[in-house]
């Protein structure tokens, strides 16, 4: 049995770019501890579209212009990236379809005993992708490390993480 960790979209963009926060920029640091700390698979997510975003559906409801491919906002945070030893899994909408197969072929392979997600944003993207987890994997433990993880707000952060915990997403850490 082994355990997962998701690095959910840590890019530039969401950090410190077209849609950074501070919040997102004091998580970081912990997001570095966590993924160097993690015994056993890392995968990282990343947010990706083209330069056709605007026209999207997406586009239609958040009409900020983001981690569009081969840009220095749809990268991976330098310092964060430098822990990667998969090729992050691209995803053009908040969920990852493709991550909830690849955790679903590491349990068949391995067997998966705990997901662990963080990263941004909590109440759209790590939400999504948790979820998705428990639909892929429903005996694996899912969790959320609330302290390496940052909303939109601090209020959809805490938000969403009460949500998660209504779907049975253990909640670690302070952060609520």
């Amino acid at each position: 049995m082994t355990d997962v960790l998701v690095a959910v979209d840590l890019q530039n963009d969401f950090i410190d770019g077209s849609l950074g926060s501070q919040d997102a920029q004091r998580i970081v640091e912990k997001a570095k501890e966590r993924i160097q700390a993690f015994q056993g698979i890392v995968l990282f997510t990343r947010d990706t579209h083209s330069e056709d975003y605007l026209d999207t559906e997406e586009g239609k409801n958040l009409p900020v212009k983001h981690c569009i491919e081969g840009t220095k906002g749809w990268e991976i945070r330098e310092e964060l990236d430098r822990l990667r030893t998969t090729e992050p899994i691209d995803k053009p909408t908040f969920g990852s379809v493709e991550l909830g197969r690849r955790l679903k072929e590491i349990d068949e392979k391995e067997g998966v005993r705990n997901v662990v997600l963080l990263g941004l944003c909590t109440d759209i993207c790590v939400i999504s992708n948790a979820l998705l987890a428990k639909a892929f994997l429903p005996n694996a433990h899912i969790a959320v490390d609330s302290e390496a993880s940052a909303g939109v707000t601090r209020e959809s952060h805490c938000n969403a993480l009460k949500a998660m915990e209504m779907c049975h997403i253990e909640i670690l850490g302070n952060n609520r």
